[in-house]
């Protein structure tokens, strides 16, 4: 085995859905303003008795279970989120144990919407150095408990949910090399901060570096992995906004993919929403078993971590 794949996703989002007809109750905002500039319609919100474990294990007993494993087969968890609300435990070892899975490694990832592409990566490097057999990558945030619900340019974006990836040993290398890096000094651009924490960002210097920057680099990804971006057979960019998504998309010359758009439906969902996307496209089977798909994530710091990936 010098490779690694993954073997199975899942992914879960609260019950409970928030409409813009539901916010535009709540601030100065309205259905058509919110599609016109972010394209998102309807985001789902944890309760506040739902911690962000509670979310990620969801998403990662689907996995397991899709797969066809038990949680001992399991021996590493990683979990990618910016919004657990305690130091210690971390949110994996909180997984774990909800779960039952007896005396894996865990860490947590806070590359904030980059952190599931980190966290794959990472899962990835440790299978094929033989640190771990089959491992647990999940990304999970509940924004909902970061965000000023009175602040009309953040509240409208957000939402809560997980998706998750058991990645295990292979013969073949089935997750390509991963591309990331950062850009320190616009680490304020996008951030969490303050106590108590919120979210804020600056919308137009994101957008201006997600459209310019970021397509070279997602397309050095796929040649990392021996593609060109026409042979890929899905795009799963970060969920951040329509606006951004759909331009990036087409820049990176991706002609015959189909281009995740769960933004639409789930907000953003920070480090959960390209495992979310990416689930929902294998469940809806827009992309099949073998096909290469980029997971591209980019976000909080302004990192950026991507590589191309066959479908379980």
């Amino acid at each position: 085995m010098n490779g690694s794949r993954i073997a199975a996703v899942g992914h879960y989002q609260p019950a409970k859905v928030l409409t813009n007809e539901d916010l535009a109750g709540m601030v100065d905002t309205s259905d058509e303003w919110i599609r016109s500039r972010v394209g998102i319609r309807t985001r789902h919100v944890a309760e506040p008795d739902e911690p962000v474990d509670e979310l990620a294990a969801h998403a990662a007993a689907k996995a397991l279970a899709a797969a066809g494993l038990a949680p001992a087969d399991i021996d590493l968890v990683l979990v990618a989120t910016s919004t657990a609300v305690d130091r210690s435990p971390n949110t994996a070892a909180r997984v774990a144990s909800r779960l039952g899975i007896p005396q894996p490694a865990t860490m947590d990832l806070n590359v904030v919407c980059a952190g599931f592409t980190h966290a794959l990566a990472t899962a990835d490097h440790a299978v094929r150095a033989g640190g771990a057999s089959r491992a647990l990558v999940i990304g999970a945030d509940k924004m909902s408990d970061v965000t000023d619900w009175s602040d009309r340019t953040t509240c409208v974006l957000v939402g809560d949910g997980a998706g998750a990836a058991v990645v295990e040993a292979s013969q073949e290398a089935c997750i390509g090399p991963v591309l990331w890096g950062s850009v320190p000094e616009m680490g304020h651009a996008v951030r969490i901060e303050g106590t108590p924490p919120r979210f804020a960002q600056e919308g137009q210097s994101v957008y201006r570096w997600a459209t310019t920057q970021l397509p070279p680099i997602a397309r050095r990804a796929c040649e990392r992995a021996g593609l060109e971006p026409a042979d890929l057979a899905g795009v799963v960019l970060h969920q951040a906004n329509l606006r951004i998504i759909e331009p990036l998309a087409e820049k990176i010359g991706a002609v015959n993919a189909v281009v995740a758009r769960d933004v639409t439906e789930s907000g953003n969902t920070s480090a959960a929403s390209i495992p979310l996307a990416f689930s929902k496209l294998v469940e809806q089977g827009a992309v099949g078993t073998g096909d290469p798909v980029l997971l591209f994530g980019f976000g909080g710091n302004l990192s950026y971590a991507g590589q191309v990936v066959r479908c379980p």
